[in-house]
């Protein structure tokens, strides 16, 4: 494994050790936030502590912007993996220097989108980074299993992107709003979110499965993948291959 395969692994370890384990905190706490609603609506007195609520919204945020950070991630490596690899900064600056801009601006929104407090503007930066995320996610050299959409890690991913984007703004809409509209779109459009993030899961692992590593990519993709066949190997490369093998043991 050379350091283009390392830097490929960056994405799914920080969604392993980052955004799922957030997920699982950020559930909790919203099981657990809407356990005492309940509770003292019924004039009950709850035995779960007034801070699930402030901790759920705490903790979302941060899981809305490491799924952001992640799909950026994801985009960003293998669009300037190809920029580098085309020279596309000689070949065509123009769409270089659009690519570039594009995902400045888009992280200068986000960040943005962080900071500020006004509605109007949250809103304004949410929708910038939206459009820049869809943007640079429909550009070549992304894969994305157009044929297959509703299987499609970069489907499912932008789309699971987009609903964090929009959790981040309705946050006030939510504590202000008296008839609970607002709240119940939340409670759906997360639980829609979260069954994403399992299809995340699942569709992230088969991926992993079908990308070889940088070195065997020559082999790899001389294979006939319709009849998931390969090309038998010449005998003396083969021979070559298990004597490199044995000398290494």
């Amino acid at each position: 494994m050379d350091w283009t395969d390392a830097i490929r692994l960056l994405h799914p370890i920080l969604a392993v050790t980052a955004v799922f384990p957030l997920l699982g905190v950020v559930c909790y706490f919203a099981w657990q936030t809407r356990q005492r609603r309940l509770q003292l609506a019924e004039g009950e007195k709850s035995k779960i502590p007034a801070t699930s609520g402030p901790e759920h919204v705490n903790i979302a945020r941060w899981l809305a912007g490491g799924v952001v950070v992640l799909a950026l991630l994801g985009i960003g490596r293998p669009l300037f993996g190809k920029a580098l690899t085309d020279q596309l900064w000689s070949v065509n600056p123009l769409l270089f220097t659009f690519i570039l801009s594009t995902f400045a601006v888009t992280v200068a929104a986000f960040v943005l989108l962080y900071r500020v407090r006004d509605r109007l503007q949250s809103v304004v930066f949410a929708g910038i980074t939206a459009v820049g995320i869809l943007v640079l996610g429909f550009q070549d050299g992304i894969f994305r299993r157009d044929d297959m959409w509703y299987a499609s890690h970069f489907y499912l991913g932008i789309t699971a992107t987009l609903l964090m984007i929009f959790s981040l703004v309705i946050v006030q809409n939510i504590y202000q709003d008296r008839t609970g509209r607002w709240r119940q779109a939340h409670i759906v459009l997360n639980s829609i979110a979260l069954l994403l993030f399992v299809g995340q899961g699942i569709t992230g692992a088969r991926d992993l499965l079908e990308i070889p590593l940088g070195w065997q990519e020559p082999y790899v993709y001389k294979c006939d993948f319709d009849r998931r066949t390969c090309a038998s190997p010449p005998v003396q490369s083969l021979r070559e291959s298990e004597g490199a093998l044995a000398a290494g043991r």
